[in-house]
């Protein structure tokens, strides 16, 4: 079990560090904070063209072809610049389902489209407050039409076609992709407290949708993709936390007080030590899951929950602390801290939350153990 990346993987993490400082600094997130676009145009653009999205889509569907570590490579960087571009969406989620249930003719339609930046995916699950499961689905399928509404669809404003889970005509939860430029559909923008990462309404009336996957197999598929989904999600978290984290430590090097540096304090010192154990704890689980991801599929229930419980905690926890260490100018708008604040907290909620993870772990465990007792 090697669980470090190669060298041609940490060159690759080289190369996209290079070019996201040059494409996407703090000003980059902050136009679209404070702007009417929801995402970066020509970030999201450069990304198709440097191959990144494609990264873990097969060559025949335009995809580079690369794997899942190289995926997880690129969403530690995206994390660790607040990347504002529809990544977690389109990728980690769409286009997943389509490579685990979509039919060949579903493959070829929409695979290159993302993997070009073409198009933009996302998967409608949740109606509303609370874990998500199958009893909550209400969205439901009558001759090859949907109707209900799905609330918060991620960058579900953007999308062009949605995964979307209701249930079929048998009671059973399926999959179903639907083209959200259709005028049945009706999306509603939703404010947040990241508007880097855009949040939707949806509402379906008689909308025409194909089926994606086996009838009745819905939650099923979503489960998987879900976890696997939780592991990129896992290293963005990471590379926000470590992110965070260097700040708390630069800042603290450099201001004084008292004729010397606030970063010789015992305070400020326990302070970073503990976002130092946080991030080296996120960074363990999220190699674990990577591991999992690329070779144990057996692995991989645990290995999410793991590494998505302890990315959430570590992002939480640094960017939090970041804004303590910079004291009084850590909760200015001047200060780069309240994006990494509100990103964190975004994806905390996003693909369930903690305490929905922690959950999953524990019963996900003990499942595993009462099979080893067996």
């Amino acid at each position: 079990m090697n669980l470090d990346f190669s060298d041609e993987q940490k060159q690759l993490r080289d190369q996209v560090r290079r070019f996201l400082a040059e494409k996407c600094p703090p000003e980059t997130v902050r136009a679209v904070l404070e702007g009417s676009e929801r995402y970066d145009k020509p970030l999201y653009a450069g990304l198709a063209e440097m191959g990144l999205l494609g990264a873990a889509i097969p060559e025949e569907y335009g995809g580079v072809g690369l794997g899942h570590l190289e995926l997880c490579v690129v969403a530690e960087e995206l994390g660790r610049v607040l990347a504002p571009v529809p990544v977690s969406s389109s990728i980690y989620l769409a286009a997943e389902f389509l490579m685990q249930a979509g039919s060949d003719s579903q493959k070829a339609e929409w695979l290159p489209k993302l993997a070009s930046g073409e198009a933009i995916g996302t998967f409608a699950l949740v109606e509303g407050q609370g874990r998500a499961s199958p009893d909550k689905i209400m969205v439901r399928e009558s001759n090859g039409k949907l109707s209900g509404t799905k609330t918060p669809v991620a960058d579900g404003c953007d999308a062009d076609f949605a995964v979307v889970a209701a249930r079929d005509e048998e009671g059973g939860i399926s999959l179903y992709l639907v083209a959200l430029d259709d005028g049945s559909v009706v999306r509603e923008e939703l404010q947040t407290i990241d508007p880097t990462r855009g949040q939707a309404r949806i509402t379906f009336t008689n909308t025409p949708a194909e089926r994606l996957g086996p009838s009745g197999d819905g939650w099923h598929i979503a489960s998987q993709v879900m976890d696997r989904a939780a592991i990129l999600m896992a290293f963005e978290q990471l590379g926000g936390a470590d992110r965070t984290m260097e700040m708390a430590r630069d800042y603290a090097l450099e201001r004084m007080a008292f004729g010397r540096p606030i970063g010789s304090f015992q305070a400020i010192k326990h302070m970073l030590a503990d976002m130092y154990v946080s991030a080296t704890l996120a960074r363990s689980n999220c190699y674990y899951g990577a591991w999992a991801l690329g070779a144990s599929p057996a692995e991989m229930p645990i290995a999410a929950a793991t590494a998505r419980v302890s990315a959430t905690t570590a992002f939480q926890h640094c960017s939090k602390n970041n804004i303590q260490v910079h004291g009084g100018m850590g909760f200015t708008w001047a200060f780069d801290c309240h994006l990494y604040y509100r990103r964190s907290n975004a994806l905390a909620l996003a693909l369930g939350s903690l305490s929905t993870w922690e959950s999953e772990l524990i019963e996900r465990m003990g499942a595993r153990n009462a099979e080893t007792a067996a």
